[in-house]
């Protein structure tokens, strides 16, 4: 008989990204999307930012416990496939035109499938090439 699961996900905590420019890095996810400043651990050289209901971390890659996960990404090898956060209200010309004032290409927008079911989304990347999407409901 199949025991019962006892790890229920009720969502995403945080996401750590390790920054070689850990300054735009959070100049980007708060100027750009969104995020506030919640903690900066300056000790360890982490950055902890509010984005909803969870936190994106960011840490110095040149710093102690960035250096952990080994050498520093770049654009040809970044520290993730994407980050998916969704946005509501989905305004998408406020957002392209808030994207386009802070420098930012968005790409096209495509219905995906994701947490929420299908929405529209777009992809953009963030000053070291990470991929984010942005993700409306349906």
């Amino acid at each position: 008989m199949r025991q019962p699961n006892p790890i229920n996900i009720r969502g995403i905590d945080h996401v750590v990204i390790r920054a070689s420019d850990i300054e735009a890095m959070t100049d980007f996810y708060c100027e750009v999307l969104g995020c506030r400043m919640e903690r900066n651990l300056t000790d360890l050289q982490l950055i902890q930012l509010r984005a909803g209901d969870s936190l994106i971390d960011l840490v110095d890659a040149a710093g102690a416990l960035g250096q952990q996960a080994g050498g520093p990404p770049d654009h040809q090898a970044p520290n993730m496939d994407h980050l998916c956060l969704r946005i509501a209200p989905w305004d998408l010309d406020a957002i392209r035109a808030h994207l386009q004032a802070h420098g930012v290409e968005p790409g096209d927008v495509a219905t995906r499938y994701g947490a929420s079911g299908y929405g529209p989304s777009l992809y953009l990347n963030d000053p070291e090439g990470n991929v984010v999407e942005l993700k409306g409901a349906d």
